[in-house]
């Protein structure tokens, strides 16, 4: 009798096999292939089956790419441990970042182990150490010296319980993405990086990418390209003039009011005494709404400054509006607003009782009493003075160039993108190496002189104040000039999560490397990444910011490829009951450890792609692994009880095992992985039925092995060296399907009398009319009653007999 399946004697027996003897090892002949994991940050919290399947879907594919093409695999994995969460975390606990970071990447680490992934921990990074994150230092400074790093006041986003600034990026729905408060606005001096400068290469580049494309037109969108022109209107009574930015210039005669941004420098001063109060009131209001909160509220608020602009083209006196909608930072900071062809514009009108113009009209003829905005494209142009008549698609393209003419504007370029902000008030971060010298202004610190190390400090905490807890540390902020030796005082903002966690897939690769970034051999044969994996979450920020770092490093020499990641794979999100988020504080999050501990690893790995589509997100529910788990131990049977019987394949059993080849390769390769899974349990059954049936070969039960092993690595390798094998399942070869031997011999055939089908039977593909309709009638039997009018074979579908009732 075969010996029972016991999980944890074979996970433990392989789990130390493969840690003496790894079976991915770099003998500097296979082909490589990158395949990436998000790094996580260390919380303190551990993982959850929710973590698990990322993980479990980059080791399938990591161990598919090392069987099918003999690939030595790249598979890091590090911690993203600087920045907000980490130090949220270690306030809560009552302890230092440092240790409570140390705590839980020990933790995490332990919990990665039982995942049985392919990792290499002697590539692992982790963004505090001072051996990375002098890289980190480094490219900042190779930044600045570039004129990509540079200082401005302007307002940003506060998260009053974070107590620093955060990227807009960082803002849900107005609330801090990290602990939920709401946003406010403070006006700081902050340290920019210059992405913009990037906008038009990281918007053509999505071309060349394989990634999904919701997240090619999330990107897209982010960086927000369009074409128009800057308009002047001359405040009226007055010296300064309005620049507006406006992709329809051609609509400039429709033109019936402005609105400025509260932030605009103007603002305050347009209001004239009988509304200054309601307008400073407005500007302060606006300032404690984040940018989200603006443009997500449905309803338009607005005040009416009291002045006018006027319309460079008809000289009609235009109202200067301020409203929250606009936004400081976007454009120009003002808007011409043309109601009857613009939603937005049509709302604020109508509530505020301001005139509406049509000037563009689809069959030449103005809309009589307009109860909505014309929005379409195309039309003719009316109330436009001289541009009456002109096509507006046509005028669209000319009204820029001609507006450059007449001396008011220009034709422009313009980006929803912003530059970053990259300061933070807080301590858990890099410091930005900068000293600031009264003679010198902003020096870098030498590169020779890096890294900057953080200073250990008892208090941590965030001030409040807009400065970080470094800038109480006296002996640490003076310092002296790098450039003149004068005394001068260490920058004492840190640098946000982002900034490590936006290049270290090239540091895996050279981990170890004191002298570089990474050496140009190493970069030149590891990188790029070939498989990122990883949530949705990061399709603009992260990737957006690794994409810029990237091109950067690939203009100053660095590395000789401008995209980081060549294909990409969203997984989605495995939820609690009824669709909730896992979270600790809900109560719902459920812990592999014990599963681990009951089914296995192989069945907790085979059930995190089994329960659905990896791409969607999807309900956990325990009693699923039950299935999985009786899948596993009926294969585990069907090996050990087959694997000794000299069985010759015969043509069915070549024929399963081809058609069992074709279907999971396919459907890995489509990484429709939950159809992988039920795919193995279909043809165990189908392989079980032929052991019962006459046995099974020794080959097919090998190429199921084969087949299975990424999925269950432990199983996989067990039942690989039963079935005599003395070297690895995963030095194995893929096996590749033979067409040939799936070619059905035989075909079920609807036999029918008078159109009904009365009995299905097999048939040979090649069988004659004669012969099938023979075998039709015979197969009737007595049920072949009365006269036979008609005999029909549709080939390789039906039998037909057609008798008198």
């Amino acid at each position: 009798m075969a010996q029972p399946y016991n999980h944890r004697e074979i996970e433990e027996k392989w789990r130390k096999e493969w840690e003496n003897k790894p079976v991915n090892v770099n003998d500097g002949k296979k082909p490589k292939y990158y395949c990436l994991d998000m790094f996580p940050y260390p919380s303190g919290n551990g993982l959850h089956v929710g973590h698990w399947r990322g993980y479990v879907i980059s080791d399938v594919w990591s161990r598919y790419k090392m069987l099918n093409g003999g690939h030595y695999i790249i598979h890091p994995m590090g911690w993203d441990a600087f920045g907000l969460p980490a130090e949220n975390y270690a306030i809560k606990m009552g302890v230092h970042p440092a240790k409570s970071t140390a705590q839980n990447v020990a933790n995490i680490k332990k919990q990665i182990n039982q995942i049985a992934a392919l990792y290499d921990w002697d590539m692992e990074v982790n963004t505090t150490d001072p051996d990375f994150y002098k890289w980190t230092q480094w490219i900042f400074v190779k930044m600045f010296k570039e004129g990509l790093a540079y200082q401005k006041e302007m307002p940003i986003n506060w998260c009053p319980s974070c107590k620093t600034g955060l990227a807009n990026e960082e803002v849900v729905n107005g609330q801090c993405e990290r602990c939920g408060s709401e946003v406010t606005k403070k006006n700081l001096n902050q340290w920019m990086l210059r992405i913009t400068k990037y906008a038009d290469r990281l918007l053509e580049d999505l071309d060349k990418l394989d990634w999904p494309e919701k997240v090619k037109k999330m990107q897209s969108e982010w960086i927000g390209r369009s074409y128009g022109a800057e308009v002047d209107f001359k405040v009226d009574g007055s010296e300064e003039a309005i620049t507006v930015y406006t992709t329809r210039p051609d609509t400039l005669y429709g033109a019936t009011f402005m609105v400025l941004a509260p932030e605009h420098k103007l603002a305050a001063g347009l209001a004239t005494p009988d509304t200054k109060a309601a307008v400073d009131k407005y500007i302060q209001d606006a300032a404690n709404k984040s940018n989200v909160d603006r443009l997500q509220d449905k309803e338009k608020t607005g005040v009416f400054t009291g002045s006018y602009a006027v319309n460079p083209l008809n000289g009609a006196k235009t109202p200067i509006w301020l409203s929250d909608y606009v936004l400081a930072d976007y454009g120009t900071g003002a808007i011409m607003c043309v109601p009857a062809h613009d939603d937005r514009d049509f709302e604020f009108a109508t509530k505020f009782n301001i005139p509406i113009v049509q000037v563009i009209a689809k069959d030449g003829k103005e809309i009589e009493n307009m109860a909505e905005a014309y929005t379409e494209a195309v039309g003719t142009m009316i109330n436009s003075g001289e541009w009456n008549g002109m096509e507006s698609a046509v005028l669209k393209k000319e009204a820029p160039i001609m507006i450059e003419e007449l001396g008011f504007g220009h034709k422009t370029t313009n980006y929803k993108l912003r530059d970053w902000v990259f300061s933070r008030q807080r301590y858990w971060g890099e410091p930005i190496p900068i000293v600031h010298c009264p003679k010198c202004g902003c020096v870098p610190v030498p590169e020779e002189e890096l890294p900057l190390l953080l200073p250990e400090v008892e208090s941590y905490q965030p001030t409040g104040t807009g400065e970080s807890p470094l800038a109480g540390i006296d002996e640490w902020v003076n310092t002296t000039c790098p450039a003149c030796g004068a005394p001068a005082k260490r920058e004492t903002n840190t640098m946000p999560q982002w900034a490590g966690s936006s290049w270290y897939f090239l540091r895996y690769v050279d981990s170890k490397n004191d002298n570089q970034l990474v050496s140009r051999e190493k970069a030149d044969k590891f990188l790029p990444v070939d498989m990122y994996i990883g949530g949705v979450e990061h399709a603009v920020l992260h990737l957006l910011y690794s994409r810029f770092y990237t091109k950067f490093l690939c203009d100053i020499g660095v590395v000789d490829f401008d995209e980081p990641f060549t294909k990409l794979f969203n997984q989605g999100m495995i939820t609690g009951k009824n669709g909730i988020k896992m979270s600790k504080s809900k109560g719902n999050v459920v812990s592999p450890d014990n599963l681990v501990n009951d089914y296995g690893c192989d069945s907790l790995r085979l059930y995190e792609l089994f329960v659905g589509p990896p791409e969607l997100d999807s309900e956990w529910d325990d009693r699923g692994i039950d299935g999985v788990y009786r899948f596993i131990t009926r294969f585990w049977n069907l090996v050990t009880e087959n694997k000794d019987k000299n069985v010759e394949a015969t043509k069915e059993m070549l024929k399963v095992r081809n058609k069992m080849i074709a279907d999971i390769s396919q459907r890995l390769e489509n990484f429709s992985l939950n159809t992988v899974v039920s795919g193995f349990m279909e043809y165990n059954n189908k392989m079980i039925d032929m052991a019962r049936n006459g046995g099974i070969d020794k080959d097919t039960l090998k190429t199921a092995v084969i087949l299975l092993s990424p999925f269950a690595p432990h199983i996989g390798e067990e039942l690989w060296r039963q079935l005599g094998e003395a070297d690895s399942v995963f030095h194995a070869v893929w096996p590749v399907a033979d067409e040939s031997a799936m070619v059905d011999d035989e075909k079920e055939i609807a036999v029918q009398m008078n159109g009904k089908t009365k009995i299905v039977i097999k048939m040979p593909v090649d069988i004659t009319k004669e012969a099938a309709i023979a075998a039709g009638k015979e197969a009737l039997g007595t049920k072949l009653a009365g006269e036979i009018v008609k005999e029909i074979y549709v080939p390789g579908k039906i039998v037909n007999i057609v008798v008198k009732p």
